[in-house]
């Protein structure tokens, strides 16, 4: 057998020449190493949305008419608050603000927008310029200012630039909202901004840019889960010198990994993270595993390198058997339609192998050589008993589900079977969701103390993005919209009347004004600037045949006196080409992101122009339906991949290709019970954790593989029982530290400033905790019920009665 030979072999050049094989791997190490200065980092949420069809309507929008989605690069948001933003000094502050920014040529501010302005406008309504304006407020009474603040709350969006408090009669708010439109993105453009801001008092401050949390994040959680992780490892190595090479072993795995991310230009996103305590888990587990099966043979009576093959011949086929259904696990998530998905999957793909070949290879050589030099040299030797040994207290814990199997296996596992269907139906109601929130860290002030008392380097940072945030979501009016980007000749004579009718009748979603939707649009622009100038309504009045107020006829001319004109806002709804234009409707600000894009969607679709809906609500349920395909086409690929995967290894390996049904049974049992938790712990899928399905089977699978293989091999020399016993005993304890270790690891991301990598973290260390205990308490009573299925065996009870009054049966092992 192919596979036969190749343990055999490796486990030979192991025992011959463990020197050179670990030298290999040192240089190949050195190798990666290179890798590691070309690492790039990506935060935020437009990665994960990137590719969507309507963020790349979005992308147009920006091109064609310079709207921005949410804190584009090229806009600087500007945050007032003071004892009443709209009084004269503070009016002044904000438009000298403005102008200052604007006379800092190497900001290359194009425009600006600020209530402020508006103000202004309402004063001198000839003021187009920021100076002509400050000088408009400058020349105003307090009352004239007050008059002219009640005749702005009257002009469209001006109440959604001014805080919640703000109180027309008294014409005084505490908080107000402005904008700087960059032409494009400038480095340090912040830094420059605040420096200017500085130098006109008040309290004006930038909004800034959402916080890349992944350093900080890693500063935080990687050392916890390093001390955590050495604290168990102790107490599964009692060994020092054990305890450096296993720990050795994980840093060059990591090394790998992360020098691979270099070389293939993989950019470091926020999923990545959880790569790292990924493969941690899975190296302690291999680590624990090849270390603790050594040990028995050495209890034995073996020598070193006779040991060592015993252990390679077993292990490295359970090895292989988890890194191919790991492999495939990570891989289902290839065909996700969003790039940062696929990235985890490959980068997480290549590191199991990576952690394939350093523990399975590199770990087992160094240790020969060590003990070897041990056997030469005064280096000490602390213990060398495996973990769960016979007699041991923790080898009669782990005992507990042999005990179940033997006793009343079908009845346990009729228990479990209900229960887990109460579960699975529980777990149908778990929702999907992707928000910008998923990638913020809370405030400050809401992060227990000793997270602040921590020293320098490993203290959070305080995020002033989040603050200001926060406190615009609870000060200033809820209002959400979405935006159709039309592809049309806008020439045509008809091209305004489509464009009018588009908003006719809106679905419920849509806000009304009248029987059309409340939007803006080259209509809104056309009609509203023909009550501020007669000369423009008599140029529509001679091509409106209809009197309804759109012209049908010479259509560039309209739009020629529109873009000529002062302040008309015609550039910010027609491109330059006139072959696209922009219409934005006003939605309920309560609505889910689900109604909203449905409802644009149905617009869009009932058009005859060529229309596509976009805009915050539309992007994030288009990436929320793209991680729920992700979660489903993933959890399909890995379960029946990985079935067949384990189906066609033991039919080859051990001529009992059912052993693969049985093998699965935990694993589904772990995926059924991570989804109920997700609802009851009111966690919906996201943009971080739709992997977290493919991982929860790559890693449970880990468990239920150690133990059927090592039973399957002890199957071949005893009965059932003492098969169970055996290879519970014997894996259970490897088992058990690499469950705590694990967790432990897994569980510190709950500490992430990333809130979405603090769940994913849970989720994880819960999916390690069901699998370990599926494989240590149901994977026994699911092996005795498979031998009764496929072997035809009776149970041991029935057996033992048999002895008593006759002949005993033949065992199913000799048949």
């Amino acid at each position: 057998m192919v596979f036969q030979w190749f343990t055999d072999e490796v486990g030979e050049a192991i025992s011959a020449y463990p020197g050179r094989i670990s030298l290999a791997f040192l240089l190949l190490t050195g190798v990666f190493l290179l890798g590691l200065g070309n690492v790039e980092t990506e935060s935020g949420s437009n990665q994960f949305v990137e590719d969507l069809d309507s963020f790349e309507a979005f992308e147009d929008i920006q091109r064609e008419f310079g709207s921005s989605f949410g804190e584009s690069s090229t806009t600087t948001q500007l945050l007032q608050r003071e004892q009443n933003v709209l009084s004269r000094p503070s009016l002044l502050r904000l438009l000298r603000a403005q102008e200052r920014l604007q006379d800092h040529e190497d900001l290359r501010v194009t425009s600006v927008s600020s209530p402020a302005r508006t103000v202004a406008q309402q004063l001198d309504p000839q003021a187009t310029t920021v100076e002509a304006q400050i000088d408009a407020v400058e020349a105003a009474t307090p009352t004239e200012i007050d008059e002219a603040v009640r005749a702005a709350a009257e002009t469209q969006g001006f109440t959604s630039q001014v805080s919640e408090d703000f109180d027309r009669q008294s014409a005084a708010a505490r908080a107000a909202q402005a904008s700087v439109t960059h032409d494009r993105d400038v480095g340090s453009r912040e830094e420059r901004v605040e420096r200017v801001l500085a130098t006109v008092g008040g309290d004006i401050q930038i909004v800034g840019s959402a916080p890349n949390t992944i350093g900080s994040s890693l500063a935080l959680v990687l050392p916890a889960a390093f001390i955590l992780i050495i604290l168990f490892l102790i107490v599964a190595y009692r060994d020092l010198v054990d305890l450096i090479l296993g720990g050795f072993a994980i840093v060059m795995t990591l090394l790998w990994t992360f020098g691979f991310l270099g070389l293939a230009d993989i950019p470091f996103n926020p999923l990545l993270v959880a790569v790292p305590p990924l493969l941690i888990a899975v190296g302690i587990d291999f680590g624990i595993h090849a270390i603790n099966r050594y040990r028995e043979e050495r209890e034995r009576g073996q020598p070193v390198g006779t040991s060592m093959m015993v252990t390679t011949e077993q292990l490295l086929v359970a090895f292989f058997i988890v890194m191919g259904t790991t492999v495939i696990g990570f891989l289902s998530n290839l065909p996700s339609a969003l790039e940062p998905i696929r990235d985890f999957g490959v980068v997480a793909a290549i590191g199991i192998c990576f952690t394939f070949l350093i523990f399975g290879i590199f770990l087992p050589a160094a240790k020969v050589k060590i003990d070897r030099l041990r056997a030469r040299y005064p280096i000490p030797t602390m213990s060398e008993r495996p973990l769960g040994s016979e007699g041991s207290a923790l080898g009669r814990l782990l005992s507990g589900g042999v005990v179940i199997a033997k006793r009343a296996p079908v009845l346990f596992m009729l228990v479990i079977l209900v229960g887990s269907g109460a579960a699975g139906v529980y777990a149908t109601g778990v929702g999907t969701g992707f928000s910008q929130d998923d990638f913020l860290p809370p405030e400050y002030d809401e992060l227990p103390q000793w997270q602040k008392d921590l020293p320098g380097p490993f203290s959070p940072p305080e995020y002033s993005y989040v603050e200001k945030t926060n406190y615009i979501d609870d000060n200033f009016p809820s209002s959400s919209s979405v935006m159709l980007f039309v592809e049309t000749r806008m020439g045509r004579d008809a091209a305004l009347d489509q464009v009018h009718r588009v908003g006719r009748d809106p679905p419920p979603t849509f806000e009304r004004d009248g029987r059309h939707a409340e939007s803006q649009s080259i209509v809104t622009i056309v009609q509203s600037y023909q009550e501020r100038d007669p000369e423009f309504r008599d140029l529509v009045a001679r091509n409106d045949p209809d009197a309804d107020g759109i012209p049908e006829q010479n259509l560039g001319e309209v739009y020629g006196y529109l873009e000529s004109a002062p302040a008309s806002g015609v550039g910010g709804v027609l491109a330059e080409d006139r072959r696209s234009t922009l219409v934005t409707y006003s939605v309920d600000a309560d609505a889910t992101n689900t109604e909203v894009s449905s409802d644009a969607r149905v617009v869009a679709a009932e058009t005859p122009l060529e229309a596509t809906p976009t805009g915050n609500a539309v992007i994030f349920q288009e990436a929320s339906s793209l991680i729920l395909d992700t979660v489903i086409t993933s959890l399909i690929i890995t379960l029946v991949g990985a079935s067949a995967f384990l189906i066609l290894v033991y039919g080859v390996l051990e001529g009992r290709p059912s052993l693969g049904v049985a093998n699965v049974v935990p694993i589904a049992l772990t995926v059924t019970f991570v989804v109920a938790s997700m609802r009851y712990l009111g966690i919906d899928f996201n943009a971080i954790n739709g992997v977290i399905l493919s991982l929860t089977i790559g890693l449970g699978i880990d468990y239920s593989v150690h133990v059927t293989h090592r039973f399957a091999d002890e199957f071949h020399r005893a009965d059932i029982e003492t098969a169970l016993d055996r290879a519970v005993r014997g894996t259970g304890g490897a088992l058990t530290g690499s469950m705590l270790t694990t967790v432990a690891g897994m569980g510190m991301l709950v500490f992430a400033l990333n809130p979405a990598i603090g769940a994913f973290g849970v989720l994880t260390a819960l999916s390690v905790v069901y699998a370990y205990i599926a494989s240590m308490l149901v994977l026994p009573s699911t092996l005795v019920i498979w031998d009764r299925v496929v072997n035809r065996s009776r149970p041991a009870r029935w057996i033992r009665a048999r002895r008593r009054s006759g002949p005993a049966p033949r065992s199913p092992v000799e048949d």
